[in-house]
């Protein structure tokens, strides 16, 4: 099959937002993604701060966006109908397996890439337990001290939307 966004019957439907995050409409995952008119979505990620530091997942080398770099802990498409706690819960025990209770919102912002365009809610959590990252979703994931993310930075290590919002929010971040 030559083309890759073949619709299926149970594909994730998607609200588009305003900057706002106002619902104005819908589409499927494929639509959202394909780098055309990128209508804006939004998402939630979750910075977990663990350690003093701060646990990054690994983005597995077959993800389409950035293989192989290293990323906030979830970040994860809302649903449509889905609320933004809803959806930070339900990503944050699909990813890491850990229960967001307790995470602060610390912000949104616009973010667009070359395949799309996305509002991003953006949350902080101190997490001392256990994280269990889903083999499925990730390639693992470890505590980055902040110098080593510092030193780190500009040098193709992260995601470039990880390095955006550890710029805007590293003194939200770092609690």
């Amino acid at each position: 099959m030559s083309n890759i966004h073949h619709h299926t019957e149970n594909e994730e439907k998607l609200p588009l937002v305003d900057s706002q995050g106002r619902v104005i409409g819908m589409a499927l995952r494929s639509e959202v993604h394909s780098g055309t008119d990128k209508p804006l979505h939004p998402v939630v990620h979750l910075q977990v701060v663990k350690n003093g530091g701060v646990w990054l997942q690994k983005r597995p080398l077959h993800k389409l966006v950035q293989p192989g770099k290293w990323d906030t802990a979830v970040g994860g498409h809302i649903s449509y109908g889905e609320s933004v706690e809803l959806s930070l819960q339900r990503e944050s025990e699909e990813e890491i397996g850990i229960n967001p209770k307790g995470a602060v919102p610390i912000g949104k912002y616009v973010w667009e890439s070359n395949l799309e365009r996305e509002l991003v809610y953006v949350f902080v959590l101190k997490h001392d337990g256990e994280i269990q990252p889903n083999a499925q979703e990730l390639d693992g994931g470890k505590v980055w001290q902040i110098n080593e993310i510092e030193e780190n930075l500009g040098k193709g290590v992260f995601t470039p939307n990880f390095e955006h919002e550890f710029g805007r929010y590293r003194n939200k971040i770092i609690i």
